[in-house]
């Protein structure tokens, strides 16, 4: 196993931010591999030339990451399978971004883009059946009397829901799930927007066009729809 990136002395950040980067890059650049055992702590304070207790914080941040698995009696290992909390600092972080709104909203731009994508390559007929259901669900709960915006959002989370499951991507369901909860509050406030400009039809519309992408598998089409998805949204801000 090579050892050049991780087992050096280092500097210039914090010492803590510095051993997560060291052995955050190693497991990137293949030096470190799912299910690897790392070097013990008196191994990583000797080539680091660092002390014990920067070492263990490390590794509790890392292991709070969902990066490494410690294994008592055994040592400390890379995870070797997906981990939701590993999505945490990178959705933090969006958070943190100034004007993070617009930042969301483009991520989820691309996001949807993407799934539509996948969609198209994974879907059959028990799956389009499945999405024809949602739709109808959601049509449902639109055309209800006295309906709440967040009787519609939930139907709109359980659309998109859907169409994540067809992808069977762990990964990218974990990402929506996080980045669902981060945009609930300014996806409620779109909907109201619908319900104040009785426009909920329109809101129907959308969802439909994406339906119809999915049927005809019209790839070309998909920017534009979820162009127009998200119109209501990019005006709306947290």
């Amino acid at each position: 196993m090579a050892k050049e990136t991780f087992l050096k002395e280092i500097g210039g950040k914090s010492v803590v931010e510095q051993i997560v980067d060291n052995i955050t890059n190693a497991i990137i650049n293949g030096e470190l591999n799912p299910g690897d055992k790392i070097p013990t702590e008196n191994e990583l304070c000797t080539s680091m030339g660092v002390g014990r207790n920067s070492v263990r914080e490390a590794i509790k941040i890392l292991g709070a990451y969902g990066v490494i698995n410690i294994k008592r009696a055994e040592g400390t290992f890379v995870t070797q399978e997906y981990d939701s909390k590993m999505l945490y600092p990178v959705l933090y972080g969006i958070i943190l971004q100034k004007n993070s709104a617009d930042q969301i909203v483009e991520l989820r731009k691309i996001i949807d883009v993407g799934i539509l994508q996948l969609v198209i390559d994974k879907i059959d007929v028990e799956s389009l059946h499945k999405v024809e259901e949602a739709i109808h669900a959601l049509e449902k709960t639109i055309i209800a009397s006295k309906v709440e915006a967040i009787d519609i959002y939930e139907a709109d989370i359980a659309f998109h829901k859907v169409l994540v499951d067809i992808t069977e991507n762990a990964l990218l369901e974990g990402i929506c799930f996080y980045v669902d909860q981060i945009t609930r509050k300014s996806r409620i406030k779109a909907i109201e927007k619908f319900l104040q400009d009785k426009a909920s039809e329109q809101f129907l519309l959308m969802h439909k066009e994406m339906l119809c992408v999915l049927k005809e598998k019209d790839r070309n089409k998909i920017n534009e729809v979820v162009e127009n998805h998200y119109q209501y949204w990019e005006k709306i801000t947290y």
